[in-house]
């Protein structure tokens, strides 16, 4: 069966089982709980459960503690504060020391719209795909998110793991085994390869559906994992079809354009190129549907952008 819900309630729900099966598995959050699913966990297990206030700094530098001691920490908060208040924690206490810690961050991109600018974090992507040690994955549904917090219980070293606030319409049932590293193709066509992350898979897959009423076959390719990257897929995806879209919910540098923009440079791959990302600016309030819209990460401008890649193609 095919799950609907939002990457933060996979989330949440594989820490409960991670506990069940896992004694070492600890869990920290700096005072939204409710908000990230992290409650569940902290319901069951509260004595491994630590809620650090709002005090992101303290609380990723006592999860590298815990880390130390053996422990698997799991540290969550919106991604604007687990990010945007703790860089030098992140960077010398997890990544330098190649700790033991997995950082969640909930609420991301446009799509957490009413909560304002300041909360809409366009840049966690280019912070830890930027970090050695650092693996960064973006699950694209409840079952992906689910299925990778417990794969990254089990794999040794720093992570980050970017979730969303909104339900998203399910992709994946329970006979799908997410692996690092390994994107994943969702729909296959023939005429240009969208490579998209997170919500902007399913956006993706609503222009495919409707260009297909006109003749227009789109392959849609999931990176859920934008480092380590799935260079091979990426490669072979690209010299398929001759064109390329990026899709994301994040700032056009340092996400997953730069990522699959270096791939294909690396590997001397030139083909006509179009993306969907925010232009490096700030947004506004408003529904994540509104600015979706008015910032060009629809699946209306996904269509447009397929159109004019293939016009590019012709030429």
């Amino acid at each position: 069966m095919i799950k609907d819900g939002a990457t933060r309630d996979g989330y949440g729900t594989a820490l409960v089982e991670l506990g069940h099966s896992d004694s070492n598995v600890v869990v920290l959050d700096s005072g939204v709980s409710d908000s990230t699913r992290t409650i569940k966990f902290g319901q069951e297990f509260p004595e491994r459960f630590f809620n650090m206030g709002i005090s992101e700094g303290d609380m990723v530098c006592t999860a590298a503690g815990l880390a130390r001691t053996g422990k698997t920490a799991f540290a969550t908060s919106f991604a604007c504060f687990l990010l945007g208040r703790t860089m030098d924690q992140i960077l010398v206490s997890v990544a330098y020391s190649n700790s033991n810690v997995k950082l969640a961050g909930t609420h991301t991109g446009l799509a957490v719209g009413e909560d304002g600018p300041s909360a809409q974090m366009i840049v966690d992507l280019a912070y830890t795909r930027a970090m050695p040690n650092m693996t960064v994955i973006q699950p694209a549904d409840w079952e992906e998110a689910f299925q990778a917090t417990k794969v990254l219980s089990k794999h040794f070293g720093p992570a980050y793991l970017r979730l969303g606030r909104p339900k998203l319409k399910g992709i994946y049932d329970s006979s799908y085994r997410f692996e690092i590293g390994k994107a994943n193709v969702v729909r296959q066509g023939s005429d240009v390869v969208v490579f998209a992350t997170g919500g902007l898979v399913q956006e993706s897959l609503m222009a495919a559906d409707a260009l297909q009423k006109e003749s227009i076959s789109a392959t849609i390719v999931n990176i859920s994992t934008l480092k380590p990257l799935d260079e091979a897929l990426i490669v072979e995806e690209a010299n398929r079809h001759k064109a390329v879209i990026t899709a994301e919910d994040h700032n056009i540098i340092g996400g997953l354009t730069d990522a699959v923009c270096q791939t294909l440079i690396k590997h001397q791959i030139s083909v006509p190129f179009k993306v969907i990302a925010v232009r490096d600016h700030f947004a506004e309030t408003g529904s994540g549907a509104e600015l979706y819209e008015k910032y060009g990460l629809s699946a209306n401008h996904v269509i447009k952008a397929i159109k004019d890649v293939l016009a590019l193609k012709k030429d």
